[in-house]
């Protein structure tokens, strides 16, 4: 007896929707001078879209690729995992290269070749005396430029995913403690990753720090850890919690209160991005657990057609990231050159998020290949069916 195919998971909603969101977030803040920019999370909390990005990172890919794991076994998960990191490389070098080039296009068309925009995004090392260890760097992964810093740290942490997942299948609090500690080794300094040979520089993502928040999403879409209940003691805990902090972030605030801006110095260390501080990190779940609520079991008041326009950019969210640093690339010089007011700004972030849309739906179209689905042909007509017709003007009218 033949076993039927398995029956395809259904997409979350909420997974695309966040995703979406999030990288609409991540274009608006790469754009260099963006007045958009002061709205985003980032500048009213600890955590920001990163956290969002990595954490539905885990989930989608504890349905992409745990499967394979429970059906093939852990060799067959592996390759599945690889594949996956051949893909995220390629796609991270190829935004590198075409970065390069936009910029020094740039520099040449506006600045008349001074390579102040090789130096803004701190790529003049291609073009010194350090440009063939910094070519090398690029491939290898050895040096990370800001702004290219995100697939990097992605790659890393899914060649942690088979020994979490191999350790969780028997054991998860073993796996989830390993986590733990590697996060904590982190944040002591202990454990990142060295980025530039001609300096003692690190990533500024450390993804033995990030790789809690990946493993925790992905702990939750593998139902290991519980979905927490709405409950009114912990959404209250969380307002407070994301109330009261928001004042350490917001800019104004810090101005004018010193002793805001020097109580944010004193917990540096528990907010810092690089390597996803213990303040922050529950910042994050503070913020993940009233999105939770708010949205409702299953997603279900995210309905209507922005949400599904959003969710849409969230299932391509590769090529709707690399084109989102891109497009940053390109609008930063745009604004510089006709400057930043309403209608410009508008123009440039407007445009930008209507081109990840757009880039969506194409992408999304590519990957059904619609040319390889058989195509639906008319039934032949009967025998003399044609000739009839032709002969009787009263069926030709039928």
């Amino acid at each position: 007896m033949q076993r039927s195919a398995p029956a395809k998971r259904p997409r979350d909603i909420r997974l695309d929707f966040f995703r979406g969101l999030c990288l609409f977030i991540i274009f608006i803040a790469h754009m260099y001078g963006n007045p958009w920019a002061n709205w985003i999370p980032a500048r009213f909390g600890f955590s920001d879209a990163t956290e969002i990005f990595v954490f539905c990172s885990g989930m989608a890919s504890a349905i992409a690729f745990a499967t394979a794991f429970d059906r093939h076994g852990w060799l067959i998960g592996c390759g599945r995992v690889t594949y996956r990191i051949w893909q995220v490389y390629w796609a991270h070098v190829s935004m590198f290269v075409i970065a390069i080039a936009l910029t020094i296009v740039t520099d040449q068309w506006i600045t008349g070749g001074t390579g102040d925009y090789l130096r803004g995004l701190k790529m003049e090392n291609l073009f010194n005396e350090n440009a063939q260890s910094a070519m090398v760097g690029v491939v290898t992964l050895a040096w990370v430029p800001p702004y290219f810093d995100i697939l990097p740290m992605y790659l890393v942490i899914l060649c942690m995913l088979p020994v979490f997942l191999g350790i969780a299948q028997i054991n998860f609090p073993a796996a989830y403690g390993l986590s733990i500690l590697v996060w904590l080794g982190a944040q002591l300094g202990w454990l990142y990753v060295p980025s530039a040979s001609w300096s003692d520089a690190s990533w500024f993502f450390n993804p033995f720090g990030w790789q809690l928040v990946f493993f925790t999403g992905f702990s939750f879409m593998r139902g290991w850890l519980p979905a927490p209940k709405a409950d009114s003691r912990l959404i209250w805990a969380a307002i407070i919690y994301v109330v009261v902090t928001m004042p350490l972030e917001w800019e104004p605030a810090l101005l004018t209160f010193d002793s805001l801006m020097q109580t944010r110095q004193a917990i540096g260390p528990l907010i810092h991005k690089g390597h996803e501080g213990l303040l922050r990190f529950v910042h994050f779940l503070a913020l993940a657990y009233l999105a939770y609520v708010a949205v409702g079991e299953g997603g279900r008041n995210l309905k209507g057609p922005v949400v599904r326009v959003v969710a849409k950019v969230g299932t391509q969210s590769l090529g709707v990231f690399m084109s989102g640093i891109i497009l940053s690339f390109i609008a930063g010089p745009f604004l510089n050159v006709v400057g930043r007011d309403i209608l410009t700004v508008t123009i440039a972030n407007a445009g930008g998020i209507a081109m990840l849309i757009a880039i969506a739906y194409i992408v999304s179209w590519y990957k059904a290949a619609p040319w390889a689905k058989p195509v639906s042909k008319p039934s032949p007509s009967p025998a003399g069916a044609d000739d009839a017709a032709t002969a009787s003007p009263v069926i030709a009218r039928r």
